[in-house]
């Protein structure tokens, strides 16, 4: 083996451990926004169906299983009625514990039906 040769031995190990983490970095990056996408897709249509379901003159509590059925038990959801206008809040945490409290939520609001 030439000199060169000894010299560039380790080289691949070291780009390897140099390389890894930030692959690592990425990928858990790009799961989170993924996961954060899909929660908030899902309280945006939480609400929605919920604020149609109470316009239409369902109980509040029929009002909060629709929402929880669609945004997951855990979801956080308030209904609010004022004058002819439903408001439905839908909240949801995202992910896993490692990245923090990191929520989505949505708020949709309907009119009353006669």
């Amino acid at each position: 083996m030439t000199a060169a040769g000894r010299r560039d031995r380790g080289s691949v190990t070291a780009e390897l451990a140099v390389g890894l983490p930030v692959v690592v970095v990425l990928l858990t990056a790009l799961l989170t926004i993924a996961s954060t996408a899909v929660t908030q897709t899902r309280c945006t249509d939480a609400a929605r169906a919920a604020a149609r379901a109470a316009a239409l003159g369902e109980p509040d509590p029929a009002v909060l299983a629709t929402a929880r059925r669609l945004a997951g038990d855990a979801a956080s959801v308030a209904v609010t009625r004022a004058d002819a206008w439903v408001t439905v809040e839908v909240s949801a945490r995202v992910g896993s514990v490692t990245w923090g409290p990191l929520r989505a939520a949505a708020t949709a609001v309907a009119r009353v039906e006669p």
